[in-house]
């Protein structure tokens, strides 16, 4: 287990989403079948916004696999597609059964009918593949669809339940409402309206948590309400049992888009916004009715297990093909994964292990961000559109650049570097997905001391950041047609590079080290209350990262052997009473080699045959450890209220009178060990109480140890196995006057054959050799670019000076033609060779005529190149730094790449939209411009203001302010002289400034929201100059309002880059095809040049009604091609949105926008009486 058992004291069911929906297939093709893996699925809203989003005509296949630890979960979801797939529901039964937690008799009714009718098609995985629903609703194990046919059968049988215990159900989600209702909670649906976050009209939504939670409806008249009596079953039963464990912040109106609502001019009531999501809910619902009749209907697989279970399952049967790798399906649970061989293997159609979709929701939250990429990661399937998503709901710190490195616990470089994948806009510097509203509605909440209601609806103390991985080659259109194999690396800083990440994940495990971090008082209550929470790893965890990094760079036995040996090394030198490491070090050995990466000499001499061992005809490595504890030794934990337990990480120990060893990966679940097998060769049988917290049964605990650790460090009888609580400072708050100083929980003989049963650890499943696989040698790997010097070695990854981050990165190329030795040898005529970067990733090296390209693992800044030549060696190697935004080279060739591969188009940096499902924006309602001018203006950074003020050149802050310029132009948020009445223009021409030539013409018919990336989109044609439109070019300019946009230096060659992505994202209609100029050139755009066309014409004239509406458009129809031209946002993990604030000089007050010093230009004042005040004292120091 990758991350610690954690004590349950409250577990929250999240019956519905707590954010908008999503496309997850927004970064893919829309040729490319979408296989979609989305990890703690929760509710349905994603699968079907991307089913919507895709729209009617989509032909390509959706495969979905749906993970949640949750069964409750999958039994709804279930309920709810085979609701909406019969069709001869009323959509309103269908809302009030899936959203209402308390519904009327004709709702429960239809509810109660479908569980009998699906626990009738479920008695087992034969009868429900051949039922009517499962063709398109299909289950991964036969333990998920066991699980939420139970619930379905509990939804039945509520209802016969006595009638006390009906009560005291319904008594307990009074009781939650009247909480909220005390503390004065606020729904979190404001993050919903996106850039209508602090529209004043919002106060209609104040109540809504409020509202729901006292109704248990959406219901606005008193008759319905009334009418809503009966509890509704579906939140009733979850993980946590029967009872009210729903999380107090549900809504149901969450889960939609809240912002066309808002933008009317009307502002709406809480009755128009219930009828708006519910109007939202029956297009998603019909568009996924229809889509089940299409050619390709979509698949909606179930999959009952935990996230990082699951993905190490999928993972093992991908390489070694077994379907049951041993794995539970979650903590407190005994039954394994075992994957349903018809799905897998057997059927037609046997579902995916490898995914061009993966979404993680918002796990990174709950068992940290790298326990999220490290088993996700093996299943990304490889391809310039296979994406990962990560998301979290932040906290709200001092300084939100920091937070998003903090918790991926390494440099974004070095971790790109090392697995293969790497934040899109990190590397691009832009993002066209926006938080910026939520970022800088809680900054200016967090200013004002008084507020309003409509005021404190924003102020929810998160903000959403969803981060898009791919591989950093796949951005760059020569490297992406390579093979690129990953880097070679030093031993010694690779093992320094492994040792600070491992003080980085386990630091705060050393009590000192934790004061030290948190010596400031304003920090240190908050680290403390979040100290059980914020513990996400455990050693497994890091012996995992280690794993996939091996695996990824595939170094010799001999490169590990001293890389690892370096870092144990490194470990046992630093050991101090100080840290906690001495008693950590058994449980890292053992995982290190049970994952086969490391045998520590304390595995020699092996473990003697005395005490347990001394029937065991052989005495493995590895051993599992069983520990039963008794449900009265519990007691302590589960009698106290859950405010005062917390949910600390709990772990196991082995401990004597002169040794302790922790053990932090264990596994538990209630119910019985028996005892099985003979005393030479031990088993144990396990019969789990179903009914969990509920029952009385024992808690049986498991972990795996090394053998030598009951034998070598002190006889096997003066050694007990321990269940306890870590010691983080709020578990020691408030457990160890319950628990004792060692916060133990139960403890128990070693040798006492009760309680501990100690087994032989059986080995992991071994990979199976694949066929067909594709070499990573050098040669292989660039044979499709120009080699005509020699043969290029493997890229050599070198840290910096602290092995922190990446320095450069180095290819060797050794020189083996003969007409480059001649030019090069020492023999030769000596000549320096030329370095040209021809893409982000991929350098030429010149040799007189001769060439070279060679590829590197990652963006790099060609330009500062270092040559290392041995003539006499015949070889030449080109060390370069590694790129990333903001710096110079890599990405910054082409920021905006459309990448190619097979037929398959696909803009790489820009998200895909579907034009047609996307609302239009009342451009005539009142408020448009309060809203929509702050919204365009959070575009740029800090750092990008500062440039503009002061002229300074960047291409991307150009870019943007142009893309602003037309935006403000096209809705009338700057009125444009000489318009319309509207004072808005449809019609631009982009202008070189130095040139004064145009030869791009851009025509906005619509600004529509994009409502899951909380934008909006210009919905809009773009036409190059072409000699066959003169005349009514001529005519447009007089008569339709042509607005002149001025271009600077190098910002014409963006557009020319940009206009191919903005053409590719909002493809839908039209496919490219076999003379497509783009393959001809073997290049997109096809020009960087004035007056010169950067496009295709496969969609000239294709998909452009909005044009032919329009009279003196309508001849420029059969040239246009249409886009979507969107904002491109600062990234607010990389840089500042809005400045830093500063210090008055006079009053100490924190603002923005204070004025220098016009004498020394060194203090700031907030005001001009500041000033004054303060210029008896600052004269002499200003004079000075």
């Amino acid at each position: 287990m990758s991350h610690p058992l954690i004590w349950p004291s409250k577990s929250f069911f999240y019956a519905i989403g707590n954010t908008s929906a999503v496309s997850v297939t927004m970064d893919l093709s829309p040729d490319e079948p979408a296989r979609i893996l989305l990890l703690g699925c929760g509710d349905p809203r994603n699968v079907l916004y991307t089913i919507y989003t895709d729209g009617t005509g989509a032909t390509r296949p959706l495969d979905f696999t749906c993970c949640d630890i949750e069964p409750a979960v999958l039994a709804r979801n279930v309920l709810l597609f085979t609701l909406i797939t019969d069709g001869r529901h009323s959509e309103d039964s269908i809302w009030n059964i899936f959203f209402h937690f308390r519904l009327d008799a004709k709702a429960h009714t239809l509810l109660i009918e479908q569980s009998k009718k699906l626990i009738d098609l479920s008695e087992n995985p034969k009868t429900w593949r051949e039922s009517a629903y499962g063709s398109s609703l299909k289950m991964a194990t036969d333990y998920t669809l066991s699980e939420v046919r139970r619930h379905w059968e509990l939804y039945i049988g509520m209802q016969d339940l006595p009638a006390a215990r009906r009560k005291a159900l319904d008594a307990m989600f009074t009781a939650q409402g009247k909480e909220n209702a005390q503390q004065g909670r606020c729904s979190t649906v404001t993050r919903s309206l996106g850039p209508l976050i602090g529209h004043p009209s919002t106060s209609a939504i104040y109540d809504s948590l409020k509202t729901y939670w006292k109704t248990g409806t959406t219901f606005i008249d008193e008759k319905s309400i009334s009418q809503a009596s009966i509890l509704n079953p579906t939140f009733v039963y979850s993980i946590a049992g029967e009872g009210c464990s729903v999380h107090y912040g549900t809504d149901p109106l969450i889960p939609f888009h809240l912002a066309p609502v808002f933008a009317n001019s009307k502002p709406p009531s809480f009755s128009d916004i219930v009828k708006a999501v519910k109007a939202q809910f029956s297009d998603w619902c019909s568009a996924y009715r229809t889509a089940l009749s299409s050619p390709t209907p979509p698949i909606v697989r179930s999959f009952l297990g935990e996230a990082t279970a699951t993905c190490h399952a999928l993972g093992t049967f991908a390489s070694s093909g077994v379907l049951s790798a041993g794995i539970p399906v979650a903590q407190w649970k005994t039954q394994l994964i075992q994957l349903n061989r018809w799905e897998y293997v057997d059927g037609p159609q046997p579902a995916p292990c490898s995914f061009n979709a993966i979404h993680t929701s918002n796990l990174e939250d709950h068992i940290g961000l790298l326990n999220v990429l490290i088993p996700a990661i093996p299943l990304l399937s490889p391809g310039p559109s296979s994406v990962l998503y990560t998301e979290s709901l932040l906290s709200l710190g001092t300084d939100p650049t920091k937070e998003f490195v903090e918790h991926l616990k390494a440099d974004i470089t070095i971790i790109g570097l090392l697995f293969g994948i790497s934040p899109v806009d990190y590397l691009c510097g832009f993002t066209t997905r926006s938080n910026m509203h939520e970022l800088m509605h809680l900054g200016t909440e967090s200013k004002n001391k008084t507020k309003s209601k409509a005021e404190q609806i924003g102020n929810i103390g998160q903000y959403q950041q969803l981060v898009t991985w791919k591989s950093p080659v796949s951005g760059d259109p020569v490297a992406a047609l390579l093979q690129v194999p990953p880097p070679l690396y030093d031993a010694y800083q690779m093992a320094t590079f492994f040792y600070d990440l491992y003080q980085s994940l386990f630091a705060k495990e050393s009590a000192m080290n934790f004061w030290q971090q948190h010596s400031n008082p304003k920090d240190y209550l908050k680290a403390v209350g979040a100290s059980n929470i914020t513990a996400h790893y455990t050693r497994e965890a890091f012996v995992l990262f280690v794993k996939l990094i091996k695996d990824r760079l595939q170094p010799s036995d001999i490169e590990w052997s001293s890389t690892i040996q370096r870092f144990d090394g490194r470990l046992l030198d630093t050991w101090s009473g100080q840290n906690m490491e001495t008693m950590h070090y058994q449980d890292l050995c053992g995982q290190l080699h049970r994952y086969g990466l490391y045998k520590a000499q304390s595995f020699t001499p092996p473990a003697r045959k005395i005490g347990p061992f001394a029937v065991w005809p052989t005495v493995p490595d590895l051993i599992r450890i069983v520990l039963v504890v008794p449900r009265s030794a519990l007691h302590v934990l589960e009698s106290s209220s859950p405010e005062e337990v917390g949910t600390p990480p709990l772990h196991c120990d082995i401990h004597g009178q002169n040794c302790s060893n922790l053990f932090t990966s264990v596994h538990a679940a209630f119910g019985r060990a028996i005892p099985m097998g003979t005393k030479q060769n031990p088993q144990v049988k396990f019969e789990e109480d179903v009914k969990g917290w509920k029952g009385k049964s024992s808690l049986v605990l498991s972990f795996t140890a090394p053998s030598y650790l009951i034998t070598e460090l002190e006889h096997p009888a003066s050694l007990e196995v321990a269940f306890g609580v870590k010691n983080t400072p709020a578990a020691c708050a408030t457990l160890i006057q319950k628990l004792g100083i060692r916060l133990h929980v139960y403890s128990a003989k070693l040798m006492d054959s009760s309680q501990v049963f100690i087994l032989p650890e059986p080995p992991l499943p071994a990979r199976r050799l694949r066929t067909g696989r594709a070499s990573t040698s050098p040669t292989a790997a660039l044979s499709t670019a120009l080699a005509q010097i020699g043969e290029a070695e493997r890229s050599v990854l070198e840290f910096d000076d602290d092995c922190e981050g990446a320095l450069s990165l180095a290819i060797r190329v050794n020189v083996t033609d003969e007409a480059s030795l001649k030019l090069f040898s020492s023999d030769g005529s000596k000549v320096v060779p030329e370095i040209e970067q021809m893409s982000a990733c991929v350098v030429r090296i010149k040799l007189g005529e001769r060439a070279q390209d060679i590829a590197f693992p990652f963006p790099v800044i060609g330009s500062q190149n270092r040559l290392r030549l041995a003539r006499k060696s015949r070889y030449i190697e080109v060390i370069v730094p590694t790129s990333r935004s903001f710096v110079a080279d890599g990405m910054k060739y082409n920021p905006y790449p459309v990448m190619k591969k097979d037929n398959t188009l696909v803009a790489w940096s820009l998200h895909h939209v579907n034009l047609s499902r996307m609302p239009v924006v009342n451009l005539n309602a009142k408020g448009l411009a309060r809203w929509l001018d702050s919204h365009l203006g959070s575009m740029m950074s800090a750092r990008e203001r500062k440039l503009r003020r002061k002229h300074k050149h960047d291409a991307l802050m150009f870019i943007k302010d142009t893309i602003h310029s037309i935006m403000v132009k096209a809705s009338g948020v700057q009125p444009v002289s000489g318009a319309t009445g509207s004072g808005r223009s449809s019609l631009f021409s982009l202008v070189d400034e130095k040139t004064n030539n145009s030869d791009t013409i851009i025509f906005i018919s619509d600004l529509r929201f994009d409502l899951a990336s909380h934008t909006v989109v210009c919905d809009g044609f773009v036409v190059p100059f072409l000699e066959a439109v003169e005349k009514p070019f001529a005519k447009l300019i007089h008569q339709g309002g042509l607005c002149s946009v001025p271009v600077f230096e190098g910002e014409m060659q963006g557009w020319k880059q940009l206009l191919p992505a903005f053409v590719e994202r909002c493809r839908s209609s039209w496919t490219h095809g076999p003379n497509c100029e783009y393959t001809a050139h073997g290049k997109i755009p096809l020009t960087e040049d004035m007056e010169a066309n950067p496009l295709c014409s496969c969609g000239q004239g294709k998909d452009v009604d909005g044009m032919l509406k329009m009279p003196l458009w309508k001849p420029f129809a059969p040239y246009a091609t249409r886009i979507a031209m969107s904002p491109l946002f600062a990234v607010s993990y990389l840089e500042r949105v809005q400045p830093k604030l500063k210090k008055c000089s006079m009053c100490r007050k924190k603002g923005e926008g204070y004025k220098s010093c016009s004498g020394c230009k060194k203090v700031r004042y907030c005001s001009s009486g500041c000033q004054k005040k303060d210029w008896k004292s600052h004269k002499p120091k200003c004079k000075a």
